[in-house]
């Protein structure tokens, strides 16, 4: 049809991510013809693809276009390289630009919570392609995707109570929907990672395929064990890390191996092939009420969450994210023990406090 009215809010020319549209693939892996599937991918692979102010408008407004484009059948969200999806927020900017700056953080925040409503609210179907580690805020844009599908070598999240901040931007508002009230408080507040494994088992993704080639076929990801065994406590224990001399022997095992990820696209693709042949606005229509329970909590939340946050960059994130950015590579984490002390003491937070606790000032504190 002619004269069709362009319902985006504005023309973007991205730069910090990569929007683009790729022919919709059905059953038998065919090109169809006048339909496809965006492909929102996150470009910053040097610093595992975390997000920047920059890069957060970019993603909102791609979304809107993905979900305004009449040939879109799905929206692919994904990123560049194998060793991330996105492990959130990018703690550089954090820390030179927002930390200390709580009115500036706020106004960051706003546009976090777009980001993650305009996945929420996307009329597609959208996929998350984890292709690496979704780890922080990259969990909770994952968490707020329809399906997951990842990579067997990717690992899972959070950081927040590690790093200076709280789980707040989707996590404890998803998390639960997915493995319940308990598990979800072992994951938000110990921040242990979980391999791909662990996450499937546990309900978090719809699939995970293999991407490590070892003498030209694939394999599981050698890391982890990939059998369910009962542990020394009688528990059922599946994806865990390997240890000791399996360990070694895994990592040698990578070592000698390359990544392909054409399974994990593959897999994306069976998906949407699945998709294609449904009814769209009824497919929409289920998904949209399943998302009701996601947007039940978020919509209830977000808006103290990002207040919260933004006053909490006047201490604990100020600390942990200058840490993580300044501190030496084999240490990156305040001294938890020390901040306790202090402040059970009735210590003040001031940049003496600050000094002490943080490993970038060890000569300081020693």
């Amino acid at each position: 049809m002619e004269n069709l009215k362009n319902h985006n809010l504005v023309d973007v020319n991205y730069k910090e991510i990569i929007f683009e549209k790729r022919a919709c693939l059905d059953h038998d892996g065919r090109p169809v013809k006048d339909l496809y599937n965006a492909w929102i991918v996150l470009n910053n692979p040097k610093q595992f693809n975390s997000y920047t102010t920059q890069a957060v408008k970019e993603i909102i407004l791609a979304f809107g276009a993905a979900s305004n484009d009449r040939s879109v059948v799905a929206v692919v969200f994904t990123s560049v390289g194998d060793k991330a999806f996105c492990t959130g927020g990018n703690t550089k900017e954090y820390a030179e630009y927002y930390s200390g700056n709580p009115q500036e953080y706020s106004q960051y925040m706003r546009l976090f919570n777009d980001m993650v409503s305009a996945i929420l609210k996307c009329e597609k179907p959208v996929i998350c392609r984890v292709n690496g580690m979704r780890i922080g805020g990259g969990q909770e844009i994952g968490m707020a995707c329809d399906f997951s599908i990842a990579s067997d070598m990717a690992r899972f999240g959070q950081a927040g109570p590690k790093h200076g901040s709280a789980p707040i931007g989707g996590a404890t508002d998803f998390l639960p929907l997915f493995i319940g009230v308990e598990r979800a408080m072992v994951s938000l507040t110990l921040c242990d990672p979980w391999s791909a494994h662990q996450a499937y088992y546990y309900g978090v993704i719809s699939e995970i395929v293999p991407v490590l080639k070892h003498n030209g076929n694939f394999i599981s990801n050698p890391m982890v064990v990939t059998d369910r065994i009962i542990d020394e406590f009688g528990r059922i224990v599946f994806g865990i890390p390997k240890t000791g001399d399996a360990l070694k022997a895994a990592k040698e095992i990578i070592a000698a191996s390359e990544v392909d990820l054409s399974l994990l696209d593959l897999a994306v693709n069976k998906l949407i092939a699945k998709l294609l042949n449904t009814f769209p606005n009824c497919t929409n229509k289920t998904i949209s009420e399943v998302r009701k329970f996601k947007l039940e909590h978020w919509d209830k939340n977000k808006e103290s969450s990002r207040e919260w946050l933004a006053l909490n960059m006047m201490t604990e994130a100020k600390a942990g994210f200058r840490a993580f950015n300044d501190g030496p590579k084999e240490n990156r984490e305040v001294d938890f023990i020390k901040l306790r002390q202090l402040l059970a003491n009735g210590y003040e937070w001031n940049e003496e406090l600050h000094r002490t606790i943080s490993p970038q000032y060890q000569k300081i504190n020693s």
